[in-house]
C-alpha cells in the first residue's frame, strides 16, 4: 500500500494512493473517526485492518499536492553514515571525513548521527540554498526505513517485523560545515536539508534489503547501487539502535548513501542554484527537488 500526506483544498489529509491509476482515497473517508497524521496512522494501522481498503473510483491525484509523508516525526531522524563500501572509500579519500581511523576502509560499527524534523521538506519543494552559511551543497540518495511498532533490545532475527515501510530520502549536506565542525550534525541539519517522499510504502510491497537506489543531477546519473550492498543491513541497524534506545512507531532510519556524491569527484561537484536532484528507489518512488 502506498500512503501519502496530501494537501487537498488547503487541508492536509493522509491518503492511500494508486499510482497506476493516479488516484487517491483519504483515510478519513474510509475511517471517519481518524483525523491524525502519518505517525498516528502507523501507530493505529494494525487495528484498522481491512477498513483501510480503498472503495470506489478514488479522486484524481492531480487535485492534490504531495507533501513529505512524515512531516512531523516525534523525534530526530536516525541516520547512518558510510554504509556502502565504495562511498566509505570515496568519503575517506575526499578529505572531508573526520570520523575515519587511519587506514580504515569501512567502519567497524554503524556510524550514527541525527537530523531534526525541521530539515524535512516534500517532493518538488525547493531546497534552501543557505548561501550565507555554506558554499558546498551535496546530495545523498538513501532508503528511509519507518518503524511500525515499539521495541527495545530487538534482535536481527526478527528485526524486520518492526519495519512498517519505506520512503525515499535525500540526506542533503553542507560539506564545508560538516568538515569544519567535525561532528556531522550541523552540516546535515540546516532547514530544508531532508527532502522526503513522495510515499510511505508498506513493507509487504517492498523488499527493502534488495532495491535499486539511483540518483540523477540535472539528468546525469550519479549514484547507482542496491541495498544488498549495505555494509550494515537493516536488521543490523535496528538491532544496534534498539540495544539502548526504545524505537517507536514512526521513527525514521536513513540507511546511508552509495558512492557518487559530489565530494567523490575530483574536483568535487557541488550543487548550485537551479540544479535538480532526482532520486529513484525501486518500488518505493521518485523524489525530485530543485536547489533554490
Amino acid at each position: 500500500m502506498k500512503l501519502a500526506n496530501l494537501e487537498i483544498d488547503g487541508k492536509k489529509s493522509i491518503s492511500i494512493v494508486d499510482t497506476d491509476k493516479s488516484v487517491f482515497w483519504t483515510v478519513r473517508t474510509l475511517i471517519p473517526e481518524f483525523d491524525g497524521d502519518m505517525v498516528q496512522l502507523v501507530q493505529q494501522f494494525a487495528r484498522f485492518g481491512s477498513d483501510l481498503r480503498p472503495l470506489g473510483a478514488g479522486r484524481p491525484l492531480s487535485e492534490a499536492k504531495i507533501l513529505a509523508p512524515i512531516e512531523a516525526p516525534r523525534r530526530n531522524l536516525f541516520c547512518v553514515g558510510k554504509n556502502y563500501h565504495e562511498h566509505a572509500a570515496e568519503f575517506q579519500n575526499s578529505g572531508f571525513d573526520s570520523s575515519a581511523k587511519n587506514g580504515e576502509h569501512a567502519p567497524e560499527a554503524p556510524v550514527y548521527f541525527t537530523k531534526p524534523a525541521s530539515t524535512i521538506i516534500g517532493p518538488n519543494a525547493k531546497i534552501p540554498r543557505h548561501a550565507d552559511v555554506t558554499s558546498q551543497l551535496d546530495y545523498e540518495a538513501e532508503l528511509g526505513v519507518v518503524i511500525g511498532k515499539a521495541g527495545r533490545g530487538i534482535k536481527k532475527a526478527n528485526a524486520m517485523d518492526y519495519v512498517f515501510g519505506y520512503t525515499v530520502i535525500n540526506d542533503f549536506t553542507a560539506r564545508d560545515l560538516q568538515k569544519l565542525h567535525r561532528q556531522w550534525f550541523l552540516g546535515k541539519s540546516l532547514d530544508g536539508f531532508c527532502p522526503m517522499g513522495p510515499y510511505l510504502v508498506t513493507a509487504d510491497e517492498v523488499d527493502g534489503q534488495n532495491v535499486d537506489v539511483q540518483c540523477w543531477v540535472n539528468g546525469e546519473l550519479r549514484q547507482n547501487a542496491n541495498t544488498r550492498q549495505l555494509i550494515f543491513d537493516i536488521p543490523t541497524l535496528i538491532e544496534s539502535l534498539s540495544a539502548g534506545i526504545e524505537l517507536q512507531p514512526g521513527d525514521i532510519i536513513a540507511t546511508g548513501t552509495p558512492a557518487g556524491v559530489g565530494i567523490g569527484f575530483n574536483p568535487p561537484r557541488f550543487l548550485q542554484s537551479g540544479d535538480v536532484v532526482r532520486i529513484e528507489i525501486q518500488n518505493v518512488g521518485v523524489l525530485q527537488n530543485e536547489v533554490a
